[in-house]
């Protein structure tokens, strides 16, 4: 996979591109990626990347013109036709699905954007995909982009030391995860669940079904609204609520 960021702010991306997974998958070549200042693709000689909105109103609004020269070249450079994701709120809201869809693809392309917004010809004319990492307001694009990146770089082969830790993690099954423990077995008299040191591994799958539904339904019901779940599953839920109202 190859990554392309336009961004007003490249060096903002060092730490989170060059640490931890990340970097390690950069050094496996399991994807690589490129910064780009769409500042350096202004027509003007001042090399202003915004302007006053049309109709009037508050802040800047990011104008067409460099934005689309900078996908154009990259597009001509790597003679590919990449996912084109705007960073904004009001995109969709970003989820574990959406990141294993991405993961699927040989070229994505970030546009980051700042200011009050963006001219609308870029959304309507240059963008595959809005999306937005929360109903929040953040200063720019770069942070939501580097959560995407993150999320996506990390479902890729042979990225995660562990084939089995991307298909275990919160979401990806539907529900959260179940609790972990490590040693030692008993810290300051919190033990871990005797369970999980049986070696029945059919017993330990069951405990961690069953812990994974019980968290879901503590935390995230609207999880459960989402998913199907097997005849098991409903028994075990059916369970939970039924301890958890006597």
């Amino acid at each position: 996979m190859h990554i392309d960021i336009l961004t007003l702010f490249p060096e903002m991306f060092k730490g989170v591109f060059e640490t931890s997974i990340l970097n390690k998958a950069k050094e496996k070549e399991k994807f690589s990626y490129q910064l780009v200042n769409f500042r350096d693709y202004t027509e003007n000689k001042h090399n202003r990347v915004d302007d006053y909105p049309y109709g009037g109103g508050a802040g800047m609004v990011l104008s067409p013109q460099p934005i689309f020269d900078a996908v154009e070249a990259i597009k001509k450079e790597k003679q590919t036709k990449p996912r084109i994701i705007l960073m904004c709120p009001q995109g969709e809201t970003y989820n574990q699905k959406k990141a294993e869809e991405l993961a699927k693809e040989e070229h994505l392309l970030f546009i980051c954007g700042h200011y009050e917004g963006y001219d609308e010809r870029i959304r309507e004319h240059l963008a595959t995909d809005e999306i937005s990492i929360g109903d929040y307001v953040l200063t720019g694009g770069e942070l939501g982009a580097m959560v995407v990146v993150d999320s996506v770089v990390r479902l890729l082969p042979d990225v995660l030391g562990n084939k089995e830790s991307a298909p275990m993690d919160s979401f990806s099954t539907g529900l959260l995860e179940h609790p972990h423990y490590t040693r030692p077995a008993d810290f300051r008299g919190m033990k871990v669940p005797e369970v999980l040191m049986s070696g029945d591994h059919a017993k330990i799958e069951a405990w961690r079904k069953t812990e994974s539904l019980r968290r879901t339904y503590e935390r995230r019901k609207d999880l459960l609204e989402a998913i199907d779940l097997d005849e098991e599953d409903r028994n075990i839920l059916a369970n939970i609520k039924n301890q958890q109202e006597s």
